[in-house]
């Protein structure tokens, strides 16, 4: 009886779970790659500052001639919100799905309490990964939020900020947040993708997820702490 009324139940509330499912998995390897890409670039500061400004400014001449000054930039931004807004609205959607469904399904079970502890790891920790990204935009992008005053070149920007110990510690809290939101992120996307073939598939994909999560989180590490200890400056 449950298996013939669920369809229609979750055709009540909106969308397929398998939808917004596939939207996060999407959404969600789309940013891996962003964080790819961004690590790349704040790993060009230990080279010195010319090669990070150098970098910063070729961000925002990329196709000139064709396209308008940081108009690359602005195409990858628009991208990167509307992949953001669908990542975070088809979360939400799904959690509370997942709350009704544990409610009436496994009151009382261990199945219950791990996938609640899950659920809300995930919940707040992207809130967590939210929040650091607004402070991010706020901090080295427009500049509304100085640590150690404004400065005119992208590279003094990041070392003067990195030189003060708590403006570190908000990015390393943050980096742990995003390591496992990606442990557990690209392992779901992949399964939800349809790549888990087989057991020996779905290993891959595990050492997959935790080599990209040690990765970026490294990667993005290496950084403040090399300008904290004074590796770089």
């Amino acid at each position: 009886m449950a298996l013939t009324t669920a369809p229609a139940r979750e055709t009540r509330q909106g969308l397929p779970s398998i939808l917004l499912k596939t939207v996060m998995a999407v959404t969600g390897l789309f940013f891996v790659l962003y964080l790819l890409l961004h690590m790349y670039g704040n790993l060009q500061i230990l080279i010195g500052r010319e090669a990070f400004d150098d970098y910063a400014h070729h961000l925002r001449v990329i196709g000139e001639g064709m396209i308008p000054e940081n108009g690359v930039l602005w195409i990858a931004r628009i991208l990167l919100l509307a992949s953001l807004v669908g990542h975070v609205w088809s979360a939400i959607l799904l959690w509370r799905r997942a709350g009704k469904a544990r409610q009436h399904r496994y009151v009382g079970s261990k199945r219950a309490t791990y996938g609640s502890v899950y659920a809300r790891a995930m919940r707040w920790g992207g809130l967590a990964i939210l929040l650091f990204v607004i402070f991010h935009i706020l901090h080295f992008t427009t500049q509304t939020i100085t640590v150690a005053g404004e400065h005119a070149s992208p590279a003094e920007r990041v070392i003067s900020s990195f030189q003060v110990w708590w403006a570190v510690l908000i990015y390393v809290a943050a980096m742990i947040a995003v390591g496992m939101h990606l442990l557990h992120g690209v392992w779901g996307a992949c399964m939800t993708l349809g790549l888990n073939t087989s057991l020996k598939r779905a290993e891959q994909i595990r050492f997959i997820s935790i080599l990209v999560a040690t990765v970026i989180v490294v990667g993005f590490l290496i950084p403040p702490f090399a300008i904290l200890f004074g590796f770089v400056s």
